[in-house]
């Protein structure tokens, strides 16, 4: 019983706020109902469109710069996983951003995107029984494809495209030809390759085709400038990129060296240094061979010596020429046979007898004649060791020929006895000073030509530009700036809307109360016992709801008949009036 009456009682309110709504519709004519629906769906629809773009998030780019083919792929991949996507005016994927990383990994699974080209991919699909000039060109598609990959990973290089051109293989050495390949590269905005790096794609090129020789490999950027002959050209105008930097590097390492030493006493932005080095980058190389002067027979080492010593006896021709002295000699006899001659009679043969024998190297013979001429010939050949040294120095390039510093000290700031900031230039001793270290730290060397100069002067004072980015050029600023015009574009919208429709209806359907006055003026005008029901009698009552209806028809009456008018006027005043 309780709870029938709980329910009767909640659906009282219920009924009576249904018939209020009735009642307030009521009041609207068509017009106004229709606009009171189309204005309460568009706030409803601006209201959900927003908390829906709020928690989706801000969309980043997912690849941009894609050809026709690899965008309908990877947008096919997307509509297939139910990622959500849009396209950018200059052609880019977006998607959300906390999903970038994690949908590129997919995708680069699925070997998207292909960049336009194929790669060794294409010999995973060979049919069956295809020809072997077939198979040779998808060889070379597939290496031209991968060596373009390659060389887009440089970051400098947008895209990449390389052309192969391989001879067929002949058996004759003569008509042999060396394969030539060719390299387009598309950069970036602003991005440049320097010397090095166009080495790098040449030889990545050269060492990944057999038998290509790096001269033979020929770089060219998007507008057609020949890439492959720039060092060349430098190294043969005498401009090596490596020497300059090397340069620049040893420069800037003496600065740093004479920064550091000056900065504790000077403190920063109170000197200025600068530094010019000549280095030498010639490369020399000298072998030398020298002799010393002969020394003294005994402090040398002999190599080798040799004597030779001889005794002729010359024996004069006699007789009367003829057959008779062109007789053949004697056979000899021996000496036990032969008597002495010419001798000492008793001494011949005896030990140490020379007169009739002749001992001269090494050789012992006897003398015919006591007068015979005797001639002996000796030779002494002693060589020694030759004093020699051999030098061979190969001079290092890079060497530092000759070091010119500069070095510029601001005058110091002081205060003034008036308290005023004044300058004042530093004392002799202690520039003095300052010239020793500088020399010190630089490697200052009188032998090698060096020079350096310290001068001191006031120093110019610079106003400050910022050179920063203003704030309505600052991209984060621009962001936010976009973002939250974006929420008071909306936020205009609903207020029109409010304003301009929702309001003048819901006046129309909930009308505020009458004031007490007026309520009091309708109800002793035109109620039972008012002083004009008199008035009214035999006219038609007409029931007045809304307040500007009443107000108007109490106007009307008292232009009708202003005097009853007043008199309810004066009865309200009583005794103030």
């Amino acid at each position: 019983m309780a709870a029938t009456t709980e329910t009767t009682a909640g659906a009282v309110p219920t009924s009576k706020a249904l018939d209020r709504l009735r009642e307030a519709l009521g009041r609207l004519n068509n017009q106004q109902k229709m606009l009171l629906m189309v204005a309460v769906a568009a706030i409803v629809a601006i209201v959900i469109g927003t908390v829906l773009w709020s928690r989706h998030g801000d969309y980043k780019v997912l690849f941009s710069n894609l050809s026709e083919k690899d965008g309908g792929a990877i947008i096919a991949v997307l509509e297939q996983q139910n990622i959500p996507h849009r396209m950018s005016d200059n052609g880019a994927i977006l998607i959300a951003a906390d999903k970038v990383h994690e949908v590129r990994l997919k995708l680069a699974s699925q070997g998207l995107p292909r960049g336009g080209m194929v790669g060794f991919e294409l010999m995973e699909n060979q049919k069956f029984g295809i020809s072997q000039f077939a198979e040779q060109v998808n060889y070379q598609r597939g290496l031209e494809g991968e060596l373009a990959r390659t060389i887009m990973s440089i970051g400098a290089v947008q895209a990449a495209r390389v052309h192969l051109a391989i001879p067929k293989p002949s058996v004759f050495v003569r008509e042999e030809q060396k394969p030539t390949a060719s390299v387009l590269v598309s950069l970036y905005p602003g991005r440049v390759l320097d010397a090095g790096q166009i080495v790098g794609i040449t030889n990545l090129v050269a060492a990944s085709v057999p038998q290509l020789p790096v001269a033979n490999v020929t770089v060219l950027d998007q507008s057609g400038a020949l890439l492959s002959q720039l060092k060349s050209k430098l190294t043969e105008a005498g401009l090596d990129p490596a020497q300059i930097k090397y340069v620049r590097e040893v420069e800037s390492s003496i600065i740093a060296r004479i920064e550091e030493i000056l900065k504790p006493l000077l403190g920063p932005e109170n000197y200025k240094v600068q530094v010019a080095a000549d280095v030498d980058f010639s490369q020399t190389e000298q072998t030398a061979e020298s002799f010393r002067p002969n020394n003294t027979p005994d402090s040398t080492s002999i190599r080798s010596q040799q004597t030779a010593e001889s005794a002729n006896v010359n024996q004069a021709a006699g007789g009367v020429p003829g057959a008779l002295s062109n007789q053949p000699p004697v056979p000899a006899t021996a000496p036990l046979t032969t008597p002495a001659v010419g001798g000492v009679p008793g001494q011949a043969g005896k030990p140490g007898d020379l007169s009739g024998r002749v001992e001269a190297a090494g050789i012992s013979a006897p003398l015919s004649a006591a007068g015979q001429p005797i001639s002996t010939t000796k030779n002494n050949t002693i060589n020694y060791e030759v004093d020699k040294t051999v030098r061979h120095t190969k001079q290092a390039m890079g060497a530092i020929r000759r070091l010119s510093a500069a070095v510029v000290v601001n005058h110091r700031k002081e205060v003034g006895k008036d308290g005023k900031p004044a300058v004042k230039a530093l004392p002799d001793a202690e520039m003095k000073q300052i010239n020793e270290l500088v020399r010190e730290a630089m490697g200052f060397s009188k032998d090698r030509g060096d020079s350096l100069s310290v001068a001191n002067a006031p120093f110019t004072a610079v106003e400050k530009v910022d050179a920063g980015i203003p704030i309505w050029k600052d991209p984060d600023n621009l962001s936010m700036a976009r973002e939250l015009v974006k929420y008071l574009l909306i936020a205009a919208i609903v207020a029109f809307i409010y304003l301009k429709i929702l309001q003048p209806i819901l006046k129309t359907m909930f009308p505020p109360p009458a004031p007490a006055g007026v309520g009091g003026v309708g109800a002793e005008v035109f109620g039972e016992g008012g002083p004009l029901a008199a008035g009214l009698e035999g006219e038609d009552v007409v029931t007045i709801d809304h307040y500007a209806a009443k107000v108007q028809k109490a106007r009307d009456i008292a232009q009708a008949d202003p005097k009853a008018v007043a008199n309810i006027i004066k009865d309200w005043m009583g005794a103030n009036g």
